[in-house]
């Protein structure tokens, strides 16, 4: 099928990165008859060769922000007319990009991804999904299976998780605030009993508890009470005991200070306890994926096993709960709750972790929704049709899709996947199909590093 705009024909093109998309883009492009010249990692001399022969388009497509900047900039000085594709991450740098070079079209995998993830996350139903908890627009499938659009609301399972994140609140999720919570607690219990303790004897609840907390602070009580040999004793032991708990709070106080502390103990970064959505895989795609399911109102923790990875520190900004741990591990998955889950989202770079992520929550709760990142991996199509992982959503695919459409001068505003094929969404918000070459039909670069 023949997706050129009938206003703009595009003949050669140029596709910079050794990534999956960009692999996908050439294949695809030279099996529509197109002037490809992909180059992996070009030097000053190989790009000024290759923008020499006048260009239609060039599409950038890296993982790196800081390279596919500079190459962006590059083609833009050699070629200050051409149309750019670029591939960045950052926010805050495609913007800048946007305002120095007005031809330029900057998107990123994970931005192409996310409302495809959070439409399953949120139901089985929606193939993708939006916007905000105000003002949500869906993407369903008809009769016909058909992407069509219709506005989203939470309904009832909004005071669901409102109360999830409530109960969420002062709970423990690593040994740190484990320690520090139950040193807390005991300290706590001592103080109430000696207060009690001294009330039943008779003295005035200020006066009581002023000496309990003498009591619990090891300093003693002020009067003794001669008369009550039980209480000496019990202060005696209450003084003893809290030595012990405040050993333990303080332990777990420089655990939590010295620590990432990627999960709060109250506020928005505590680890809700029903209607969540469990993400595994905090890298571009879970950070995005986390952002638009808190955007839609929709309470969220993420799994990463490095606490010191930099899209965890900015979850942690952005007010993200994030556990350190492996997704794959059944005592991590039961802490967060799985049973109580609204969806599980393996999203992982790697399509096998995510394969195993999948199967581990099938074993824990197998009436739990499991959406799945695919596409680093071709033979990924073939375990589709042997085990019934759950929803599955090619990040590679959606993505050269969408970079097609635009290089060829097509108004591309999203891209969708539904019964594993992908559409594009135009300004207009028809769907236009968009079928893909197999990305063995790039030989430019064998093996593409996934994100």
């Amino acid at each position: 099928m023949d997706h050129t705009s009938p206003r703009v024909r595009h003949r050669s093109f140029v596709v910079i990165g050794d990534t999956n998309p960009a692999r996908g883009v050439c294949a695809s492009l030279r099996e529509d008859g197109f002037i490809v010249r992909h180059l992996a990692r070009p030097n000053d001399e190989e790009l000024r060769a290759a923008m020499a022969t006048p260009r239609d388009a060039v599409a950038v497509l890296l993982h790196e922000d800081a390279a596919a900047l500079r190459y962006a900039l590059a083609v833009a000085h050699m070629s200050p007319d051409v149309p750019i594709t670029v591939t960045i991450f950052d926010r805050t740098v495609a913007d800048e990009l946007l305002r120095l070079l007005p031809q330029c079209h900057v998107t990123s995998p994970a931005d192409l991804a996310a409302p495809a993830l959070a439409g399953p996350c949120t139901d089985a139903g929606i193939a993708a999904l939006h916007g905000e908890a105000s003002g949500a627009e869906a993407v369903r499938l008809d009769g016909e299976g058909v992407p069509r659009t219709e506005d989203w609301s939470r309904g009832r399972a909004g005071w669901r998780s409102w109360w999830g994140r409530v109960t969420g609140q002062l709970r423990s999720y690593d040994e740190g605030t484990r320690l520090m919570l139950g040193g807390l607690a005991g300290i706590t219990a001592a103080l109430l009993c000696d207060w009690l303790w001294l009330l039943n004897l008779g003295h005035p609840p200020a006066e009581a508890f002023f000496d309990a907390a003498r009591v619990v602070s090891a300093v003693g009580p002020a009067d003794a009470g001669h008369h009550s040999t039980a209480y000496q004793v019990a202060a005696a032991l209450l003084m003893l005991g809290t030595i012990v708990f405040t050993a333990v709070f303080t332990a777990g106080l420089i655990e939590r200070l010295l620590g990432p502390r990627l999960v709060g103990l109250i506020g928005t970064r505590t680890v809700p306890r029903f209607g969540h959505v469990i993400v595994v895989g905090v890298g571009q795609v879970g950070l995005r994926l986390c952002c638009e399911l808190r955007s839609l109102g929709i309470p969220v923790v993420g799994v990463e096993r490095d606490p010191h990875a930099p899209n965890v520190r900015i979850a942690r900004s952005l007010g993200i709960p994030v556990l350190a741990g492996d997704g794959g591990d059944r005592a991590v998955l039961e802490r967060l709750h799985l049973r109580r889950a609204r969806a599980l989202a393996a999203v992982g770079s790697d399509d096998l972790d995510n394969i195993a992520v999948s199967i581990a929550a099938q074993g824990i709760s197998p009436g739990t929704r499991v959406v799945i990142r695919a596409g680093e991996h071709e033979a990924i199509a073939e375990t589709r049709s042997l085990l019934p992982l759950g929803t599955i959503r090619d990040v590679t695919s959606l993505c050269t899709a969408y970079v097609l459409a635009r290089l060829t001068g097509m108004d591309a505003t999203g891209v969708v996947e539904h019964r594993h094929e992908v559409s594009v969404r135009l300004s207009d918000g028809t769907f236009e199909p968009w079928p893909l070459a197999t990305r063995r039909g790039c030989a430019h670069v064998a093996t593409a590093v996934p994100a």
